[in-house]
């Protein structure tokens, strides 16, 4: 297998960014609107302070993206992120893609001046979760909560 290389979002990767995103949330029944999903991937790369994407690809087809999204903490002294999306195509599973991605999201990490990586998880997803926690993540003893802005 050749190595992968992580290319940072451009606005040319919208349209097989999003599509991806559409087969992510697909997994869970997350509802998405395409429309939207691309004016905020545009928002995205066009403002740094939000955070960074990369494409995943491998043998010159993009087979997964992931992204961190920038969160200032007074705790942890700085900047932290939130790996907001983590996904590999069906297809390219099992190759070591996922591993390959966050090591290299770790490098990334130090350069960027990130303190801490969070990341939530479906409870059902055993293999993301046995992936992350062999690459450095621990269960953190806070639980998530959400309230929703109307």
């Amino acid at each position: 297998m050749s190595t992968p290389q992580f290319r940072s979002f451009e606005s040319i990767d919208a349209s097989i960014v999003v599509a991806m995103m559409e087969a992510f949330y697909a997994i869970d029944n997350y509802p998405m609107d395409v429309a939207v999903a691309k004016d905020l991937f545009l928002e995205f790369i066009h403002n740094e302070s939000l955070g960074r994407g990369w494409t995943i690809v491998l043998d010159g087809e993009v087979m997964g993206y992931f992204i961190l999204t920038f969160i200032f903490s007074f705790e942890y002294k700085g900047r932290i992120a939130f790996l907001d999306e983590l996904f590999i195509s069906e297809k390219a599973r099992g190759k070591g893609l996922g591993k390959q991605a966050l090591e290299f999201m770790a490098k990334q990490a130090k350069l960027l001046s990130l303190k801490i990586i969070y990341l939530e998880i479906e409870n059902h997803n055993e293999a993301a979760k046995k992936l992350y926690l062999s690459k450095g993540f621990a269960v953190h003893n806070r639980g998530l909560m959400k309230m929703v802005v109307q």
